[in-house]
């Protein structure tokens, strides 16, 4: 059905969310029938794809990199995944091999590429550190490499990858068994070769209108694509002192730096600081690593995922240990049972929950799984992307804190990054510490650091601007016939769980879902909802999708037997005028009440 005005968010399907943004995180599939298409693989979306979300997505820069590293050192039917480290890569390959214990072991094999020389690693190589180390393995078991990239969330990001092909071209990036030759003095791609300092000047457009970019490289590079990588320690520090709670006003870098690492403002843990922050490649990864690294602290034991959870997360926990007791309801009939098995003397590693959950913004009562934890001896890990730290405090109640920043700490839809909180009064605390301390390594690329500080600087004011744009529009799909039932924390029956991690000046956060009475009442509202559609949250722009379409279409049946309806829209809302977005809402509701509409197909 056509607008009555002009749509101002008619992306074309495929185009990256935000437009022409070589290192986005989102993809516009803008209508009903495009989700659709897009599970169904049909040619007419897939082929329009430019990009997609990078864990379900292998960007194209990664694949034309990984397709020259396969050519070059694989077998005619080769193909690579790639990984920053060598023992990432390790781990890729013995998933491979448990999955796939018809192939040879020699079959599957990693190529681990380093600089070329000594010459090679110049103090921005220290800095940037180029490494790839890529898995090859037969063409035709990609689905394997392909499910470990995308519940690790350990894979190479977009920038990294595109780094090291300028290396590799040049023939900088080799294979560490190589004789290493001293090659021609190169300081790497030439978009690192200008000295700035994007960090400490905070203008960050160091565009030169003599130059001749396109369009697409423009935009990256007045968001800080000339980067001055001398900066990327500070950047990661910012970063964990934001996540530590340690700024809560809208700073640079340079006051960031300034700030002691004791000052927790927010996290109210005594003792608490940035010392006990670790960053990952993406939020998954943080999540994967959780689940590993408390295996490895204690043993490989079963584990609990309590409420509907993001797909992969129950994904990590059944396919990477020895399996998972599901409390798809997340209710308190639900840790009664689980109060039964404990007292019966069944024993598990960890308990993984969101706060809030994701689709359904339903919040885990932590005061009594933090209570059973204590006595029966499992570790909590509380996944608080939904919520967010200046809404809500769970780390007190939890033993490790995950998040996404790719999300709304983030907010500009460029960038990966994950988040890891111990927290240091946990009974559990120094056999974690010591478990991270000897396994952590730091493998998220540099220039994604970089772009992830630059973004997180407004955190707090957009967040505050977030809560309340989303209870507006909340208030009105509540208020509507038409709309079966609104999902967000402050109309859940969870709201006293909510309310009681909430912080002082904390609000609901900027996510919420709606289900409808039809099937074709849910289509006609996402199809004429003049916002972007696309997956992921947390963008500064308003973003929809029909999650469930997205995120379960092979297990629909599934879904719904936890009470997650296939036909469920999500939103997450931005920063737009108030006023604006909620006559945006409005006018979708007022498409699936007129009657003379025609029906959407």
């Amino acid at each position: 059905m056509p607008h009555s005005t002009p749509a101002e968010n008619d992306v074309a399907v495929g185009e990256s969310l935000p437009p022409q943004t070589p290192h986005a995180v989102s993809v516009s599939l803008p209508t009903w029938k495009a989700n659709v298409g897009y599970e169904e693989g049909e040619e007419w979306v897939v082929s329009k794809m430019v990009t997609g979300y990078p864990r379900f997505f292998v960007h194209k820069i990664i694949q034309a990199f990984a397709t020259k590293i396969a050519a070059k050192y694989g077998q005619p039917d080769d193909q690579a995944m790639l990984f920053p480290t060598s023992a990432i890569a390790g781990r890729c390959r013995d998933f491979f091999l448990r999955q796939a214990p018809e192939l040879e072991a020699q079959q599957v094999w990693i190529i681990d590429l380093v600089p070329s020389s000594e010459r090679a690693r110049s103090e921005e190589f220290s800095v940037i550190s180029p490494r790839v180390s890529a898995v090859l393995f037969p063409e035709s078991h990609f689905k394997i490499a392909k499910t470990f990239w995308q519940h690790s969330g350990d894979g190479v990001s977009s920038r990294r990858a595109e780094y090291c092909q300028s290396l590799f071209d040049e023939g900088l990036l080799v294979d560490s068994k190589e004789t290493q030759e001293v090659p021609k003095v190169c300081k790497g791609p030439r978009r690192y070769r200008q000295k700035t300092s994007i960090d400490l000047t905070g203008s960050g457009d160091n565009s030169n209108g003599n130059e001749n970019h396109d369009s697409a490289q423009f935009v990256e590079q007045r968001f800080g694509r000339n980067l001055d990588i001398s900066q990327t320690k500070n950047a990661k520090l910012a970063v964990r002192r934001r996540i530590a709670g340690s700024l809560t006003a809208d700073v640079g870098l340079e006051k960031a730096l300034s700030v002691k690492k004791d000052n927790d403002r927010i996290r109210d843990v005594p003792g608490f600081s940035e010392d006990d922050v670790y960053l990952y490649p993406c939020g998954m990864s943080s999540i994967f690593n959780a689940h590993r690294n408390m295996m490895a602290t204690k043993a490989p034991m079963k584990s609990i995922v309590y409420g509907f959870p993001y797909i992969d997360t129950l994904k990590i926990v059944e396919k990477f240990g020895p399996g998972c007791q599901f409390y798809g309801h997340g209710s308190a009939e639900d840790l009664d049972d689980l109060e039964k098995r404990l007292e019966g003397g069944e024993r598990f590693l960890a308990l993984f929950t969101e706060f809030p959950g994701n689709p359904l913004l339903r919040s885990p009562d932590l005061e009594r799984i933090r209570y059973l934890a204590d006595k029966y001896d499992f570790f909590v890990v509380v996944d608080e992307t939904i919520g967010n730290f200046l809404n809500v405090n769970v780390l007190p109640l939890a033993d490790i804190v995950v998040s996404s920043l790719t999300k709304v700490f983030s907010g500009d839809s460029n960038v990966m990054g994950g988040g890891l909180v111990l927290n240091p009064k946990s009974k559990n605390y120094d056999a974690l510490k010591r478990t991270w301390d000897e396994d952590y390594v730091d493998n998220h690329w540099a220039e994604d650091s970089i772009f992830l500080e630059r973004n997180s600087r407004d955190f707090v004011s957009r967040i505050e601007r977030i809560n309340s744009n989303a209870e507006a529009i909340a208030e009105v799909l509540n208020a509507h016939p038409r709309v079966k039932k609104v999902y967000y924390p402050k109309y859940s029956d969870t709201r006293q769980n909510y309310d009681k991690c909430r912080n002082p000046n904390g609000g609901y956060g900027g996510l919420l879902s709606a289900t409808f009475y039809t099937k074709q009442d849910a289509a006609k509202f996402f199809d004429n909802l003049d916002t972007v559609k696309g997956p992921s949250l947390g963008t500064n722009f308003t973003l929809s999708s029909p999650y469930v379409i997205l995120a379960h279409y092979h297990e629909l049946d599934w879904a719904a037997s936890w009470g997650v309806e296939a036909d469920l829209v999500r939103f997450s809302v931005g920063l737009e005028d108030t006023r604006k977005l909620v006559g945006t809402f409005q006018r979708a509701l007022e498409a699936i009440t007129d009657t003379d509409s025609h029906t959407t197909t």
